[in-house]
C-alpha cells in the first residue's frame, strides 16, 4: 500500500469512528464502523472539487483531494435536482436502527450512485443480498459501475414504489413518501423492517421504522427527524400538507404502531386513507 493510500485509509477509519459516534452507535455496532471504514466514498461522488450543502446553500471544497470527502457532509450529485450523497451520520443512525443481520435480503429504494447500497451490502455480507432500485437512468448506470465488484448487489433502473418488489427482510427507502406504501409492506417477510422518510409538503419529516411481527401486526416508531427529496409515485399533496402540520404540533416519540384498514381510535397520531399511526403498541 502506498503512503497516499495509507493516509487515505487513516482518514476513512477516523471518519467511520466519527460518524458512528455522532450517530450514537460507536460502541454498539462494530460492523457498521467497519462498513464505513472499508467503503471508498469518493468512488461514488462526482469528480472533485465537490459541492457541499450548507444551511445557506452549496459551497465548494478547495480541491479534489479524496480526504475531504471523509467528513460528516452532504455532497451534491445533481445540484439542480437537489440529489445528494446524503449525510453520513443520518444514514449511520438509520442503518443501525435496522439491526441488519448477516445473510438478510435487503431492498434499497433510491440508491443514487450506490454508496449506501455498498454499506448495506457490507452489513449483510456475502450470504445476503441487496436489490438496489434507482429510477434515474444516469444514476442507476453509475451505481452499476460503482458496485460491479460486489457480487451480492443487483441494481435495478426502475421505480421502487410503483411495482412489486422482491421479498425482503428489510427495506430502506431514501426518498420522502407521504404514506407507508403497500408495495413495501407486502414485500416484508415476517420479522421484516421497513425504514423510510415520512415527509410533509416541504421535504421535512422523520424516519419511520415499521416491523412486521410474528402475529402479522405492525410495530412502528420514528427514529429521527430527516429531510429527503420526494419519492416518485409515493406522494399525495393533501397528505403532505397535513403531515407538515402534524410534525410541527405532535411529538414523534409517541408513535408505537401502524394500523391498516381499520378506523382510527383515540390513540391515533396521524391517519391516512387506509392506514394510521397509533400511540399504543401493536396487538
Amino acid at each position: 500500500m502506498t503512503k497516499e493510500a495509507e493516509d487515505l485509509q487513516t482518514f476513512r477509519t477516523f471518519f467511520a469512528n466519527l460518524v458512528a459516534a455522532n450517530a450514537g452507535v460507536a460502541l454498539t455496532d462494530q460492523r457498521l464502523r467497519a462498513a464505513f471504514a472499508s467503503t471508498p466514498r469518493e468512488r461514488f461522488l462526482n469528480a472533485g472539487p465537490w459541492r457541499v450543502i450548507t444551511p445557506i446553500g452549496y459551497i465548494e471544497t478547495p480541491s479534489a483531494d479524496p480526504a475531504l470527502s471523509y467528513q460528516d457532509i452532504t455532497v451534491a450529485l445533481e445540484e439542480q435536482g437537489q440529489i445528494n450523497n446524503g449525510q453520513p451520520t443520518l444514514h449511520a443512525r438509520c442503518i443501525a436502527a435496522l439491526s441488519i443481520q448477516e445473510g438478510e435480503a435487503i431492498v434499497h429504494v433510491g440508491a443514487g450512485t450506490g454508496y449506501y447500497s455498498a454499506l448495506l451490502a457490507s452489513m449483510t455480507g456475502p450470504k445476503g443480498s441487496v436489490a438496489a432500485f434507482e429510477i434515474e437512468a444516469r444514476l442507476a448506470e453509475r451505481a452499476r459501475q460503482n458496485l460491479a465488484d460486489l457480487t451480492n448487489v443487483t441494481v435495478h433502473n426502475r421505480s421502487g414504489s410503483e411495482t412489486r418488489l422482491p421479498s425482503a427482510d428489510l427495506i430502506y427507502v431514501n426518498a420522502g413518501a407521504t404514506a407507508p406504501l403497500r408495495v413495501w409492506l407486502d414485500a416484508l417477510s415476517t420479522g421484516g423492517r421497513l425504514l423510510f422518510p415520512l415527509t410533509g409538503a416541504r421535504y421535512h419529516g422523520a424516519m419511520l421504522l415499521i416491523k412486521r411481527t410474528e402475529a402479522d401486526q405492525w410495530e412502528a416508531r420514528f427514529v429521527c427527524r430527516a429531510a429527503f427529496i420526494p419519492c416518485d409515485g409515493a406522494r399525495d399533496e393533501e397528505l403532505g400538507n397535513k403531515l407538515s402540520d402534524v410534525f410541527q404540533t405532535k411529538d414523534i416519540a409517541e408513535v408505537r404502531s401502524l394500523k391498516l384498514n381499520t378506523s382510527p381510535d383515540e390513540s391515533c397520531w396521524f391517519a391516512g386513507p387506509d392506514w394510521w399511526l397509533s400511540t399504543t403498541p401493536a396487538q
